[in-house]
C-alpha cells in the first residue's frame, strides 16, 4: 500500500503537552559523531539543536575527547560526553531513549568497529546518517542481527552505495527498490528527495513537501536530529518518521519564505521548527 502523508495525518503526533510534564517525559537522544579530520561541531550542534526543537527532553553530544574544545563552544541547552575508548561510549549510551550516528565522521575502520558494537550492544532506537550510511557499505548483515530498532537517512547517492545499483537504475524502480531494501535490512527507511520515500518493507508512505532552498550544506542532519527528537517520545513506526519528514518540509517550506530559496541556510530550518509545529496544529 502506498499512502500519500497529508498534515491531517501527522496531527496527533503534535498535539499540546500536560502542564505538568518534565523533560523526562521526553526520552533523552544522543548524537555521537565528529572526528579529527572532519570536527563536525556545526553540524553535531545544528543536529542537536534541532533535536531539542522537535520536542525530546534532553540532548547528549557524544564526540571523540579530542574534539571536545571545538564542539563545546556551539552547545548551549545540549550537554557533551567525550569518549576515548569503546567503553566510554557503551557508558555514553547506556541511559539513551535514542541514538543518532555518523555525522561530522570520516570512513575509517575504527568508526565502522564503532558503529558495529554499538549496533550489538544498543537496544534502543537509532538513526544511521552521512557517514555511518558510508560506514554500512559492504556490511548490510550487521543491521539484520542489530538489537536497535533502526532508521536509515540515505539521499539518492548514498542509497547507490548502499545498494550497489546505479542512481539511474534506482530512479527507474524508485519504491519497489525502497520496499525491498527495507525489508530485506528490518530499518525504516527514508529515501530523501523531493517527495520521500518512508518504508519499513511492507507499507509505502510518501512525503510530498520542501523546497529548493533546503539543497544546502546540513539539511540531511537537521532532517535527521528532528526525526531522532520525536523518536525519543513517539512510536518508532512509520507515522511518527513521516510526522519528522513532514516537519523538516514544512519548516522548511516557512524558512525558504524569510530567507529567499537562494540566501536559505540549514540552521534557518531550525528557526522555523516551532512556526511549523504551530501550522500543522492549525491546519
Amino acid at each position: 500500500m502506498n499512502k500519500e502523508i497529508k498534515v491531517e495525518d501527522i496531527k496527533d503526533l503534535f498535539l499540546k503537552r500536560d502542564i505538568e510534564a518534565n523533560k523526562g517525559d521526553f526520552g533523552k537522544v544522543g548524537i555521537l559523531g565528529g572526528s579529527i579530520k572532519y570536527n563536525g561541531a556545526v553540524k553535531l550542534a545544528n543536529m542537536s539543536l534541532s533535536t531539542l526543537r522537535s520536542g525530546c527532553g534532553l540532548v547528549r553530544v557524544i564526540v571523540p575527547k579530542e574534539i571536545e574544545e571545538f564542539v563545546a563552544p556551539y552547545l548551549l541547552e545540549q550537554t557533551m560526553y567525550s569518549y576515548e575508548s569503546l567503553e566510554d561510549i557503551k557508558k555514553s549510551i547506556s541511559d539513551l531513549d535514542v541514538l543518532a550516528i555518523g555525522m561530522g565522521w570520516d570512513y575509517d575502520e575504527e568508526h565502522l568497529a564503532i558503529l558495529k558494537y554499538i549496533l550489538n550492544y544498543f537496544e534502543g532506537k537509532m538513526v544511521i546518517d552521512a557517514d555511518g550510511l558510508n560506514a554500512l557499505v559492504g556490511h548490510l548483515d550487521l543491521l539484520k542481527y542489530s538489537k536497535a530498532s533502526v532508521v536509515l537517512t540515505p539521499h539518492l547517492k548514498e542509497f547507490s552505495r548502499l545498494t550497489d545499483l546505479s542512481i539511474e537504475e534506482i530512479k527507474k524502480d524508485k519504491i519497489n527498490i525502497a520496499k525491498k531494501f527495507a525489508l530485506e535490512n528490518q530499518v525504516i527507511l527514508v529515501l530523501k528527495g523531493h517527495t520521500t520515500i518512508v518504508t519499513n518493507g511492507d507499507y509505502i508512505y510518501l512525503c510530498c513537501c520542501g523546497v529548493s532552498g533546503m539543497a544546502t550544506s546540513g539539511s540531511g542532519d537537521v532532517l535527521s536530529g528532528i526525526l531522532a527528537g520525536m523518536l525519543a517520545y513517539q512510536n518508532y513506526d512509520l507515522l511518527t518518521i513521516s510526522g519528522g519528514v513532514m516537519l523538516n518540509g514544512i519548516a522548511g517550506e516557512i524558512a525558504e519564505e524569510k530567507n529567499t530559496d537562494i540566501g536559505m541556510i540549514a540552521s534557518d530550518t531550525i528557526k522555523c521548527i516551532p512556526e511549523a509545529i504551530k501550522k500543522i496544529r492549525s491546519e
